[in-house]
């Protein structure tokens, strides 16, 4: 199957438009969460608390001893949310930097997950196979209810970013500020982390324990390349995410083998990777391009003073100069001299060059702003 006949099937097919419309609606709300984790400089958090949500889904089966979705991932829940906030509170009580203290909880929580799958796979239960499956996503397992669930989480997490739009934004660019104002910063800290332990869970099952903080922050870290604006960013984020998901389904489908988290993690890969080189702000590509344009300014910049040093010795703006005493001037080159005589600056007959009233003028105040910066 091909991508043409995935798309067409997804209208048809109740697997694929379950899986598509569920990878697209959890692509949407990671890249719009994951713009506040970015932006407050917590990319690991996504990846701590992934990895904290595991002991949750081991220890729920070990409770009820069944494999319910739902009961595993309020387990998962409970456990990011005491994973999150631990993080908070070795922050908030110890010497230790965050990163520090996402290291410790990242690594102790797996660990213990991982110890508990482990005993879970020795006990003689035939419902403990599968749970392996949360360590990478299973999308296949997605049902319409678990879509439901998400559009509702979804519309839940939009809705309080719209009714806390001023207070989140406050506190990414200024929480002494906000402080100051009467905020109450715990509580808006606690709702944001809340919400994106929330998505993170809902992830889960689609894109798995280890994959899942690339799904939180790819699409958030593309749509930072594009924009200085915090509404543009969620909302390219939540474009990116869902796009992702859309494509990574369709090419998981579409191609035998094709694990569906992993492909969908490499798509918003790719979107990152094109934003670094491509956006106009910030890509890797116009910034070389506005490198190579500024030394060019300054190589017609310091011919240009050069010849005003000459000219301004002279009543006669416009008399001719040979070319010849340019050449012991450092940084001259022949394309310089074309360059200074398309703008209008100078103008050049045969072996001679003469300033224009226009590059007089230009030159003149290049070389005031020079004096003033000395």
């Amino acid at each position: 199957m091909d991508l043409q006949e995935y798309f067409k099937l997804v209208f048809s097919d109740y697997t694929l438009r379950t899986i598509t419309i569920g990878t697209a609606i959890l692509g949407a709300i990671c890249g719009m969460l994951g713009s506040f984790a970015v932006l407050r400089k917590q990319s690991l958090l996504g990846d701590a608390i992934s990895h904290a949500a595991l002991p949750g889904i081991a220890i729920a089966f070990l409770i009820t001893g069944t494999k319910d979705t739902n009961v595993l991932l309020i387990g998962a829940l409970i456990s990011g949310l005491i994973g999150a906030f631990w993080i908070r509170g070795i922050v908030k009580n110890t010497h230790l930097k965050t990163d520090t203290a996402l290291g410790l909880i990242l690594s102790l929580f797996f660990g213990f997950g991982m110890l508990l799958l482990t005993f879970i796979q020795k006990q003689p239960n035939a419902n403990q196979a599968g749970l392996d499956k949360f360590l990478f996503g299973q999308a296949a397992t997605l049902l319409e209810k678990d879509v439901w669930f998400m559009v509702l989480v979804t519309s839940i997490c939009l809705g309080v970013l719209l009714l806390f739009w001023k207070e989140f934004k406050l506190l990414l660019f200024d929480a002494d500020y906000a402080k100051t104002l009467g905020f109450n910063i715990k509580f808006i800290d606690m709702l944001i982390t809340s919400f994106i332990v929330l998505a993170i869970v809902l992830g889960l099952q689609t894109v798995g324990v280890v994959l899942m903080s690339a799904m939180l922050l790819a699409p958030a870290a593309a749509a930072r390349q594009w924009t200085n604006s915090l509404s543009t960013m969620v909302i390219l984020a939540a474009a990116f995410g869902a796009f992702a998901g859309v494509v990574g389904t369709g090419i998981s489908a579409s191609q035998s083998n094709l694990s569906t988290g992993p492909v969908i993690v490499l798509v918003a890969a790719v979107f990152v990777i094109f934003s670094f080189i491509f956006s106009p702000s910030r890509g890797l590509l116009f910034r070389q391009i506005r490198l190579i344009k500024n030394r060019r300014d300054l190589k017609l910049h310091k011919t240009l003073a050069f010849m005003f040093d000459i000219v301004k010795t002279h009543e006669n703006k416009s008399h001719p100069h040979t070319i010849k005493i340019l050449n012991n001037f450092q940084g001259y080159t022949r394309g310089t001299l074309n360059k200074l005589a398309e703008k209008d600056y100078i103008n050049i007959t045969g072996n001679n060059w003469a300033m224009t009233e226009d590059g007089y003028e230009f030159a003149q105040n290049l070389y005031s702003k020079e004096i003033k910066n000395e």
